[in-house]
């Protein structure tokens, strides 16, 4: 999915949405994400992942095609660490709107209480 085909399925679920507020949205949720990346905070969303920047030291590296040493700096790179409700969805989990989930949640089923049998 795109970063266009999300807005346009945002926009069409939300109808009392304009496009270009779900827009406007959608483009700020990513830039503060970029933001927090950049200043080495880490953004954690509850049932999706968290975004962190993992560093990486300078090293000597080898250009593939003369073989010559070069040196690599040191940098941060984005890291993306999948929730575990994210996980279970993608592997075959069960489909739930976070409404649902979050209601199941709430109101767990309750087993009867078990029979004592006399011995």
């Amino acid at each position: 999915m795109t970063k266009s085909e999300l807005i346009t399925a945002l926009a069409a679920a939300n109808p009392h949405l304009r496009q270009p507020d779900v827009e406007l949205i959608v483009a700020t949720i990513f830039e503060e994400i970029t933001a927090a990346l950049s200043r080495g905070d880490r953004v954690e969303l509850r049932g999706f992942g968290a975004f962190s920047a993992k560093k990486r030291d300078a090293r000597t590296g080898r250009n593939p095609r003369t073989g010559e040493s070069v040196a690599v700096s040191g940098k941060a790179v984005p890291y993306f660490k999948p929730g575990k409700e994210l996980r279970e969805r993608v592997n075959g989990g069960p489909l739930q709107s976070p409404r649902q989930a979050a209601a199941s949640k709430a109101s767990p089923a309750k087993a009867p209480p078990a029979k004592a049998t006399e011995g």
